[in-house]
């Protein structure tokens, strides 16, 4: 289980999946997420494309990333305490083998984390009343087949057992009780199944399309609160350490076409257009009133929309470079914004390369830039919550991938 928590992986940026999941991909801003399939790693990305590799093959993949997400507080803000960061790195990485088993009929196996978030805030932050700590994260394992129907198409499917875990830490306001602050945890893991489909069209030799679907899947989460100085009074009136909280929530259905096209024996040009369905996400927050432990109502989430450009270059036999740049729309209207899920629409900048070592042994490196720029949040929830007003100041993932294909 512990190899599996190292891919669990976190995002803060559009929505929350994750392209960067250990793969060459993280050094194009995943163009031709469903239609490069030049590696191991389209057993996850688009099954179909495991028919394109006549070697069995194996990639590795660890990757760290940095998460940015700096606080500032504003004259409206009615709560003490200071401003507040979630700034840490986090490991994640993957892992990816498929198996030809013959020019028609290919196997794979894909492992790692490409869903959720991890935030850690300072106790005694002006938010601390709305979360201190959240992690919500997905690891999955995926068994995955591939038939290549005919010259130009082939098929693939693979079935991922998801399992994932949700945290959550928050302070309970009882200065206006003149006494100090309590505290209410929640913790819960589950496993779920998404079922990932693909498409690969090979129009001529050099240029193909990708279409993949990844299914929703649901994720059910349950605990009694675990309440550290609330007093047993109050915790009884409010019905806390007995009462189970749900955060019931959906893995949202995804769809990815991309391209790729050859245009000449050294400079390649890859794309994607992709949709998540956002929302049907569901609810992902606690709320201590003074009479009750609520959930939040469900926030109006948008679907996003993904776009991205790349190319790779040959620079000579064993070097290849890759560049892109993308773009995935918010799922959470600005207005909306809650230092839970502080996510907008966000950029991608990536650059990449990859060196044949040797004819079995392919090394990879690559970085992107997942920039979310400021974020404006002003939230105000209840009398013990208070009014947090302020920005998250350039708000950022830093992505450093290292891979190595044998």
């Amino acid at each position: 289980m512990l190899g599996v928590l190292l891919m669990l992986s976190s995002a803060q940026a559009g929505g929350l999946y994750l392209y960067e999941i250990g793969g060459p991909d993280v050094g194009a801003a995943a163009a031709g997420y469903a239609a490069r399939a030049q590696d191991a790693s389209t057993a996850f990305k688009n099954p179909a494309g495991m028919t394109r590799l006549e070697k069995p093959s194996l990639m590795l993949g660890a990757q760290a990333m940095y998460i940015s997400l700096d606080f500032s507080d504003d004259s409206n803000t009615t709560v003490s305490g200071v401003s507040g960061d979630s700034n840490h790195w986090i490991p994640a990485g993957g892992i990816f083998y498929v198996h030809p088993v013959n020019d028609k009929l290919a196997l794979g196996f894909a492992g790692g984390g490409n869903f959720g978030l991890a935030l850690d805030y300072q106790d005694d932050w002006v938010g601390r009343y709305y979360v201190q700590d959240v992690t919500l994260q997905a690891a999955f394992l995926q068994p995955a087949i591939a038939l290549q129907i005919n010259d130009q198409f082939s098929v693939g499917a693979g079935v991922s057992m998801v399992y994932s875990i949700f945290e959550q830490k928050m302070a309970i306001n009882r200065t206006i009780d003149a006494l100090p602050d309590a505290q209410l945890k929640l913790e819960d893991k589950d496993w779920t199944v998404q079922f990932n489909l693909g498409v690969l069209y090979e129009l001529t030799e050099g240029t193909r399309f990708g279409l993949t679907y990844l299914s929703e899947a649901d994720l059910d989460f349950s605990d009694n609160a675990d309440i550290d100085g609330f007093g047993p009074t109050l915790s009884g009136l409010l019905g806390l350490g007995t009462r189970t909280i749900d955060l019931g929530m959906k893995m949202p259905q995804a769809v990815m076409f991309s391209f790729y096209h050859d245009v000449n024996d050294r400079f390649a040009l890859m794309g994607n257009l992709g949709w998540q369905d956002w929302s049907e996400f569901g609810k992902v927050d606690v709320d201590i009133s003074d009479t009750n432990v609520d959930l939040t109502t469900n926030l109006d989430y948008d679907d996003t929309w993904h776009a991205a450009l790349g190319a790779q270059y040959r620079v000579s036999e064993p070097w290849l470079l890759t560049a892109g740049i993308a773009y995935d729309s918010a799922m959470i209207d600005e207005e909306d914004l809650g230092p839970a899920l502080p996510v907008g629409e966000s950029w991608r900048f990536a650059l990449g390369g990859r060196y044949g070592w040797s004819k079995d042994l392919t090394l990879g490196a690559a970085y992107t830039l997942a920039w979310a720029g400021d974020l404006d949040m002003d939230i105000e929830r209840s009398v013990r919550a208070g009014r947090v007003s302020g920005t998250y100041e350039n708000a950022a993932i830093h992505f450093v991938s290292l891979n190595a294909e044998w």
